[in-house]
């Protein structure tokens, strides 16, 4: 069984109040019919796999604001359908967001109706995971403009995953990190799921199983959530499945927070706007990063914890008595919704930041030589390169811009990739991996444009030229020993073996035609009588047709060849065979064919 630790909320007085809210408010929402003979027919099971959705990683642990949404309608809300409402920054959902959790939990409503998920559940996920996607940092297909990691599974107060997919969602050839707005750990996205195939899901009918994409990885976190015949309406089988995510009693108690902060309503906002939270689970500095921040202690378990504590809101481990500056249930908290410190003192209140608008490019521009070249089976000494602008012709940094490669040429990216997408730097920059051709020659055009804004696309020209034949300035035979047969009769098998060389080292690869000519010193043509070959691909009545010249013959990694079998005719006498090359290397050797005995 993989570790998995569990972590300590730095609450003040405020979340003892939340947490009891919370409670009442799930108790008061279960739908009627959710325990008794419904329940006994979906038992809870345990998470299909021994290793936390999220590989035990760390998770944001802002708690909702104390004033909740006000209810569409004017009454709260079921759990089913587009809820929405007004209230508090927190409960603005960012538009693909938002979407993409209601698509899921649409998709799994009618392919497992009796799991019963409510899309909100997946908000509050989402919001402990990953902030929404870092406030729906999205483009327009739901895939996240920057990769959100986790830090390294490195086993440092952390689960330890040593690295399953060779960096492919990750970039991390050493651990695991979890990736994308729902935090999965590769090796649960590509083989950690019921099937042996993995938790990876294609929520957005684009052909790909992304887990940077929010519509893909909100439909595998709702496969999961209902794994097992859960019903989500019974509260054992929603405890088991969001401590599956992430076995930590705080992350099912933030979790559960924020779920019902969201049943109460929320409302859409513009992608990217979304709020940013603040205090993180073992110190991540911006949901990106593998890194604890320094002077943090983590509360989790680790390496030398006693296993089955869990660590209490407010510092205290003993149930029923509440730690230093923790509030007795229901009596009322900061109006504000914000948490004193655990010293007592009030941090300075602060307005969520927005992402702010990034600039729009209008036009990207080739940079570099004017078209790439390279040989078949090598590598581009320069890779495709382009710089994003805006109308004053001034670089835009953080564009996310695809590279697709057309279908007539076998060149790819690393990965055997046709399409990669990378960002542009700070000098507006977008330079693709390194590209590799294959054997196919010709010309082909890159396209380049950017994924979210309607930039113009651009082409980049590419040549793969065949490789150079192989030279070889010398023939030489391996033996000097005579060449003779009987008329009527064949040479000995392999009788002529000859190395190519070029500038004294053996040529590989090098092609050779072998010609039986007349013995005629000015102008020498093909034989018509004594020996010859026949042709290796010939049938039936061609098969023993004399053939005096064969070609694509080739040199092996040594630069030897032996020629084929040798045969004769009637005819007695001393014969040529010559050999060339295309770079003028000739070889004459001498063939003797004796009469038959008493002829």
């Amino acid at each position: 069984m993989a570790a998995t630790f569990r972590r300590r909320l730095q609450r003040g007085a405020a979340s003892t109040a939340v947490a009891a809210l919370v409670l009442a408010a799930l108790t008061a929402s279960q739908a009627p019919g959710a325990t008794g003979a419904a329940a006994a027919k979906r038992r809870p099971a345990p998470p299909p796999a021994d290793v936390p959705i999220d590989g035990g990683s760390a998770y944001y642990t802002d708690l909702p604001p104390l004033k909740s949404p006000v209810p569409p309608h004017g009454s709260p809300h079921t759990g089913k359908g587009p809820a929405t409402g007004r209230g508090p920054a927190e409960a603005g959902l960012p538009a693909t967001v938002l979407a993409a959790y209601r698509k899921a939990a649409t998709a799994i409503d009618a392919s497992d109706p009796g799991c019963r998920l409510p899309w909100q559940l997946l908000a509050g996920i989402g919001k402990v995971e990953s902030g929404q996607a870092r406030g729906g940092a999205v483009d327009a297909e739901g895939t996240t403009l920057r990769p959100i990691l986790g830090p390294q599974l490195n086993g440092h107060g952390f689960a330890r995953i040593t690295d399953t997919d060779a960096g492919r969602y990750d970039g991390d050839l050493t651990h695991d990190r979890a990736v994308g707005p729902m935090q999965f750990i590769p090796s649960t996205w590509s083989d950690g799921g019921p099937d042996g195939t993995g938790w990876g899901a294609d929520g957005n009918g684009d052909g790909k199983k992304d887990p940077h994409n929010v519509f893909d990885a909100a439909l595998a976190a709702g496969h999961y959530l209902c794994a097992g015949g859960r019903d989500l309406t019974v509260q054992n089988d929603l405890d088991r499945a969001i401590l599956g995510y992430n076995h930590s009693e705080e992350y099912l108690r933030t979790v559960l927070s924020w779920y019902a902060f969201y049943r109460n309503g929320t409302h859409e906002v513009p992608d990217g706007k979304g709020v940013l939270p603040v205090h993180r689970d073992a110190g991540r500095s911006d949901g990106d990063s593998g890194g604890r921040s320094e002077g943090r202690p983590h509360h989790g378990r680790g390496p030398g914890a006693k296993p089955g504590k869990s660590p209490r809101p407010g510092g205290s481990d003993k149930p029923g008595k509440p730690g230093k500056g923790q509030q007795h249930p229901g009596k009322p908290g900061r109006p504000d919704g914000n948490r004193p410190t655990p010293g007592g003192t009030e941090p300075p209140t602060q307005k969520p930041t927005p992402n702010p608008e990034p600039a729009h490019p209008t036009t990207l521009v080739r940079v570099g030589d004017k078209d790439l070249s390279t040989t078949a089976g090598t590598e581009f000494a320069t890779p495709p390169q382009v710089r994003a602008q805006d109308a004053g012709g001034k670089a835009v940094a953080g564009v996310p811009v695809r590279f697709t490669l057309p279908p007539a040429t076998d060149a790819r990216f690393p990965g055997d990739a046709t399409t990669v997408t990378v960002t542009t730097d700070k000098d507006g920059l977008a330079t693709a991996p390194t590209l590799r051709a294959g054997d196919r020659t010709g010309d082909f055009r890159i396209r380049v444009s950017t994924v979210r804004h309607t930039t113009p696309a651009v082409e980049v020209g590419a040549t793969v030229k065949a490789k150079p034949a192989p030279k070889a300035d010398k023939l030489a035979r391996t033996s000097d020993k005579e060449l003779t047969a009987t008329a009527g009769k064949a040479f000995a098998e392999d009788a002529v073996e000859i190395k190519a060389t070029y500038q004294g080292k053996s040529a590989a690869g090098v092609a050779v035609t072998a010609t039986m000519i007349t013995n005629d010193p000015k102008q020498p043509v093909e034989n018509d009588k004594g020996p010859y070959f026949k042709d290796p691909g010939a049938t039936g009545d061609a098969e023993d047709k004399p053939v005096r010249t064969l070609t694509g013959l080739t040199t092996d990694a040594n630069g030897l060849l032996k020629l084929p079998k040798i045969y004769t005719d009637a005819h007695s006498g001393t014969f040529l065979l010559r050999l060339t090359t295309a770079d003028g290397a000739v070889l004459t050797v001498k063939l003797k064919v004796a009469a038959p005995a008493g002829a």
